[in-house]
């Protein structure tokens, strides 16, 4: 099937999503359904090993349209955005994100929710949904497990964004690799995965999730009530979108 906004291709047990939307991949709806589509679709690719999250152009993805943040767009939006990440989950195989320039707000969830990430110098990570009146639920999902409750809490609630060096070093993402040389690491990096068998890697991924002993969805399910039911009822999240939209400074009323 051909997309207006993504790229796919399954080879060899691989799956490839390539985020594609000009200038800065940012996802609104209609890609996020595109992607959501595709997910759907490899249910029933039984060879399936690996899925595979890249973008092309200078940007990873700048996050999700602020626009659709506003009014009742915003169930939908929150709605089919996480749809994403539980397809992700249902489709059991280990998932691996290709980070090549900025992976911001829910662009930075998407490459951070992803089991591995390989990333250039170049790349950078930050959640400013903050500064904006609202923020990460996937974040707020996955950093504290990722990288412990302090480091977690600044990054979420200052919205600051940091190298991919940082990143490293807080272990949100595996390697950092030379942008001239990134497809031939990739390939490098995905082969050991490609010569196992497909079964094995998938009750390996469950049993490791398993044992952190948590309810990834239910988690998800609370966070969701918070952000749609109380959050979204907020001056200051109404405030801080418009501004964005507006270009100018967002004037708190704190309510």
């Amino acid at each position: 099937m051909a997309f207006k906004h993504i790229q796919t291709e399954l080879k060899d047990g691989v799956a490839t999503i390539t985020l594609n939307r000009a200038p800065l991949n940012v996802l609104n709806i209609e890609m996020m359904e595109e992607i959501n589509t595709h997910l759907e679709g490899l249910k029933d690719e039984k060879s399936l090993k690996l899925l595979i999250v890249q973008s092309a152009g200078k940007a990873f993805s700048a996050g999700v349209d602020v626009g659709e943040h506003l009014g009742d767009l915003v169930y939908k939006m929150i709605e089919t955005f996480h749809k994403i990440f539980r397809l992700m989950d249902d489709l059991e195989v280990p998932s691996i994100a290709v980070v090549n320039g900025a992976a911001l707000g829910g662009g930075c969830e998407l490459a951070l929710y992803c089991d591995m990430v390989i990333a250039t110098e170049k790349a950078k990570f930050g959640q400013p949904e903050i500064q904006v009146g609202v923020f990460p639920p996937i974040a707020a999902l996955i950093f504290p497990r990722t990288i412990g409750r302090k480091k977690a809490m600044e990054l979420i609630l200052s919205g600051d964004t940091i190298s991919a060096q940082e990143a490293l070093t807080l272990g949100l993402i595996n390697k950092i690799v030379p942008e001239a040389s990134l497809n031939e690491e990739v390939n490098g990096f995905i082969e050991k995965f490609k010569k196992l068998s497909g079964i094995v890697l998938k009750l390996t991924k469950k049993a490791a999730l398993a044992g952190l002993n948590d309810d990834l969805d239910q988690g998800l399910k609370a966070i969701e009530k918070i952000y749609l039911d109380r959050l979204m009822k907020t001056e200051d999240a109404t405030e801080g979108l418009k501004a964005f939209l507006e270009k100018r400074k967002p004037t708190w009323k704190d309510r």
